[in-house]
């Protein structure tokens, strides 16, 4: 779904309101995964084929949606425990990295302790 910015001046351009009517929509929508036809049968109005997958594109280069052969999904997420838990666990991971390769631990050490770094952040966002 890539476009150069050369094509989107061919395409519709949606309103500010239509993409939040499509954003809206994909969040709360209960299936977690979708058609494109799907989609615009739960739209509350009607859109334009082309300005729907401008739209879509959108959403795909600003990670909200995945697109897939089957469908898309909204992936975004602004839960700020979440996104603390994956920052701690990045900053663990590359903790891990530069002490393992800087000693002498076995690749299986090194995986272990990823392990358990995993662990605890997933414990830390549950907990």
């Amino acid at each position: 779904m890539s476009k150069t910015t050369q094509d989107y001046r061919l395409d519709h351009s949606p309103t500010l309101n239509t993409v939040l009517m499509v954003e809206h929509t994909l969040q709360t929508m209960n299936e977690s995964l979708i058609t494109v036809a799907g989609l615009k049968k739960i739209l509350p109005k009607q859109i334009n084929h082309n300005t729907l997958m401008t739209i879509l594109t959108y959403l795909e280069a600003s990670n909200k949606i995945a697109v897939s052969l089957k469908g898309l999904t909204w992936i975004h997420n602004t839960n700020p425990r979440l996104r603390k838990a994956i920052i701690e666990k990045l900053e663990l991971l590359q903790f891990a990295e530069k002490l393992a390769s800087q000693s002498k631990l076995s690749e299986e050490d090194v995986a272990a302790f990823n392990k358990k770094i995993k662990a605890s952040a997933t414990k830390r966002f549950m907990g």
